[in-house]
């Protein structure tokens, strides 16, 4: 199973066509950025087929996306403060790339409480460098579960399409939960 990753703005810049597998909906980051490790990422059918189109009539050496670094900077914090503005909330004008990144460690963390999983998941090399995304924001209120058991493949499979979520097998029964 493909895992989740997150990609930083500048890796996604230098995505081109020979990294995409279109067969397989997967993009590999051959090019990290801050030495990060290569990593690879599952898309959905709407991104491959928008990113498809984009890539049809281009060169499979070039960049999918033609934007410099500061442009797409500049259109994001230009949309961002368009934003802002119409919906009258200053905070967003917090939310930098950045942002997302920490979210997405964050929200990940919370989830699986396995640290390792989120360094995998922003490629860091350094254990160190994953703490300084995860804030440990207390989520008690959502810890609580409810826990089913599943004796035959019916049960399991009506289960999973509940959103339960598989933790282990028991006397040759699978174990399920999901938050309340």
């Amino acid at each position: 199973m493909m895992k989740e990753t997150a990609f930083r703005p500048g890796e996604v810049q230098l995505i081109t066509p020979l990294d995409i597998d279109f067969e397989r909906g997967i993009v590999t980051l051959n090019k990290p950025l801050k030495r990060s490790r290569p990593r690879q990422a599952k898309l959905s059918d709407k991104l491959l087929a928008m990113i498809n189109r984009l890539v049809s009539n281009k060169s499979s050496e070039n960049p999918i996306w033609y934007l410099d670094y500061n442009t797409m900077h500049r259109t994001y914090y230009t949309k961002r403060k368009q934003l802002a503005k119409k919906l009258d909330n200053p905070n967003f004008m917090k939310i930098t790339f950045k942002t997302f990144r920490h979210w997405k460690a964050t929200i990940e963390y919370h989830r699986t409480k396995d640290i390792l999983h989120v360094k995998r998941l922003l490629g860091h090399k350094r254990i160190e460098n994953t703490l300084i995304y995860t804030h440990l924001v207390d989520f008690e209120e959502d810890d609580q579960f409810t826990v089913k058991v599943a004796s035959t493949l019916d049960e399991f499979t009506t289960l999973l399409e509940q959103g339960f979520e598989y933790i282990s097998d028991y006397q040759d029964k699978k174990i399920l939960r999901k938050r309340k």
